[in-house]
């Protein structure tokens, strides 16, 4: 499991999202400020075309493509989604609230080089509904989790973890609301460490090296 990380070479990002991107915008972000160097985003895609995410890649000038999943069978949609992060020489791509399961043929198109943030510390509370399990589990700790993405759901090889303390208080949004700042931080910060290709993976663990 390795990204090419050839020295000079930017690693060209592909987003996936389904919704308003806010994890896409905090990486573009961080690549404008100079906080994540060594990429570029090459594409935007979404399965749906009323993304606010596309709007967001369109403003900022970047490629971008909907290519809608209603009605499509999942193998042949993830087919076109393949195809047009090869069409645009993606490296890495970046799940950004992309709300579909990838098939076995997408995350073997792309070994090693899909990423993915879930809104808890993985393997706790995978799936949907995560912070509303998380206060009704009654957790004292929540948070966020960028993971290489395998073809189990929610599963992967983690990269890195932030944390947020849960209070007595929170709800559903605030707890929302307080782990998505820590995602805005987390993703770039995640892309930074697997770019730099100074790391392993050893059984479940991604190790610095």
């Amino acid at each position: 499991m390795s990204l090419d990380v050839s020295q000079g070479k930017l690693v060209r990002l592909g987003i996936l999202l389904s919704g308003r991107g806010s994890n896409f915008v905090a990486i573009a972000a961080a690549i404008e400020e100079r906080g994540l160097s060594g990429v570029e985003i090459a594409v935007v895609l979404s399965n749906r075309e009323d993304a606010g995410g596309l709007e967001a890649a369109r403003v900022m000038g970047l490629p971008w493509r909907a290519i809608p999943s209603k009605g499509m069978k999942r193998a042949e949609h993830d087919a076109a989604m393949i195809a047009a992060l090869g069409e645009f020489d993606v490296d890495l791509v970046c799940l950004a609230g992309y709300m579909r399961v990838l098939t076995p043929e997408f995350v073997g198109a792309f070994p090693g080089a899909i990423l993915n943030i879930h809104p808890s510390l993985l393997p706790a509370f995978a799936g949907l509904e995560v912070q509303r399990a998380a206060l009704e589990y009654g957790v004292k700790v929540a948070g966020c989790t960028v993971h290489f993405v395998d073809e189990a759901v929610d599963h992967g090889v983690i990269v890195l973890q932030r944390t947020v303390d849960v209070a007595d208080e929170d709800t559903v949004e605030t707890l929302s609301a307080k782990i998505l700042v820590e995602e805005h931080r987390a993703y770039p910060e995640a892309i930074a460490r697997v770019v730099s290709g100074q790391y392993r993976v050893v059984g479940r663990r991604y190790v610095k090296v």
